[in-house]
């Protein structure tokens, strides 16, 4: 049976779809509200660093809730969270705020409501299909993530154009259709039980997992150094506006274009037969180092064209790491541990993300744009080499279907 056949894991797709669409939505109409209204490429950092606390401080506890309680639940109330915080930016930019703090202040309460969600919704997937399709899952679950991510940026510049509360409020609405869409699914799993535990002991727990794990802490580590270092998403504003002046149209377009190459390479894998795909950890290495290039190539173009071209391919070579990492972490990891190895892997991927666009922004108004970017592709490929060496068994990994979970 086909993976698309499954009702929950259906419910499970258009959930994520939304979610991400609400999330590139956002991050398009805050990150040009703020540099608008401030015109310091600093404040775009702060933004990256408000959603990075509340993440980093509270995604292990929310791992070790996921293990522990009903995940269709998390995920909804977590996203009702996130429709409320759009509430919130509605009232601010229709009151027209002209402080950027309360607009930091409604993205930590986003950004707790993401630390509860991510380990959530990345645990619950293998539960939803067997295990001989988890592999095509990820492959279709990151289809929808980059589609969401094509449309949700281009969408949000032009429905921007009839005002920042637009924006805010589509997103509002489409984080109540995920929460439904998360509460309708049917699969139960059974909470994990560790007898005479604290909370601490079981995140930690978690944490230990994944240091003696080479395979696991190696796919994690790398996203975490290559994409703090070489993020260069919080620049693109700045890009839009004063490189290539293209307007939040253009700079939806910018968005959008990562996640061209990623939709088509991650529909490629999903199509072909997993037998088909041999030494997919070599591929993922490869895939970050052309990841690095493109961010050079990125940096130095003053034409749309060009840009809109290094964007893309950027996407197409971070979806191969991406299938990789994913598919790598979940079925490395015994059943029982999955929500708080999930959170591991959030906090470190998630807050790679916000922590590299807080580093782009202060690079940038330090240094400047373009030196800020070119130090991020050089730095990609230093921590591609390094990884290359040091992670002998992540880089010998053929099939990922022959990736098996073991205890420590």
């Amino acid at each position: 049976m086909h993976v698309l056949r499954h009702r929950d894991y259906r419910l499970y797709l258009c959930g994520r779809f939304f979610a991400a669409m609400s999330q590139q939505m956002l991050a398009v109409a805050i990150g040009w509200y703020l540099y608008d209204l401030t015109g310091n490429p600093l404040a775009l950092g702060y933004a990256g660093l408000a959603t990075f606390v509340p993440i980093a401080l509270l995604t292990l506890p929310g791992g070790d809730v996921s293990d522990r309680y009903d995940r269709r639940k998390i995920l909804a109330g977590a996203h009702l969270g996130l429709a409320a915080c759009a509430g919130l930016l509605v009232y601010l930019t229709a009151v027209r705020t002209a402080t950027p703090w309360p607009f930091y202040a409604v993205l930590v309460l986003a950004g707790t409501a993401r630390a509860f969600s991510a380990p959530a919704v990345q645990s619950f997937a293998p539960f939803l299909v067997p295990r001989g399709q988890f592999a095509e899952s990820v492959a279709w679950s990151s289809s929808a993530n980059r589609v969401a991510t094509i449309i949700g940026p281009a969408l949000g510049g032009v429905i921007y154009l009839l005002g920042p509360q637009a924006a805010f409020a589509s997103c509002l609405l489409q984080s109540i259709l995920v929460a439904v869409a998360m509460i309708a699914i049917r699969t139960r799993v059974p909470p994990a039980e560790e007898k005479g535990s604290t909370a601490f002991s079981r995140a930690v727990a978690g944490l230990r997992y994944v240091r003696r794990q080479p395979v696991v802490f190696g796919a994690i580590t790398l996203d975490l150094f290559a994409v703090t270092l070489g993020s260069i998403t919080a620049l693109l504003p700045v890009y839009a506006h004063d490189v290539l002046d293209v307007g939040p149209g253009g700079l939806g377009v910018l968005r959008s274009s990562l996640a061209v190459g990623a939709v088509i390479t991650a529909l490629a894998l999903a199509a072909l037969p997993q037998q088909r795909l041999p030494h997919a950890g070599r591929g993922m290495f490869i895939g970050v180092a052309v990841f690095g290039a493109a961010i050079l190539v990125f940096g130095v173009s003053k034409s749309f064209a060009l840009s809109v071209a290094a964007l893309a391919i950027m996407g197409a070579a971070d979806m191969i790491s991406v299938w990789v990492r994913s598919t790598v972490v979940q079925l490395a990891t015994p059943d029982d541990m999955r929500g708080r190895v999930s959170a591991v892997h959030t906090l470190f991927i998630g807050t790679s993300n916000e922590l590299g666009d807080f580093r782009a922004g202060a690079f940038a108004a330090w240094l400047g744009a373009l030196p800020a970017v070119l130090a991020g592709g050089v730095c990609t490929l230093l921590v591609t080499a390094l990884w290359a060496r040091y992670f002998p068994e992540l880089r010998r990994i053929d099939r990922l279907a022959e990736v098996k979970a073991r205890r420590i």
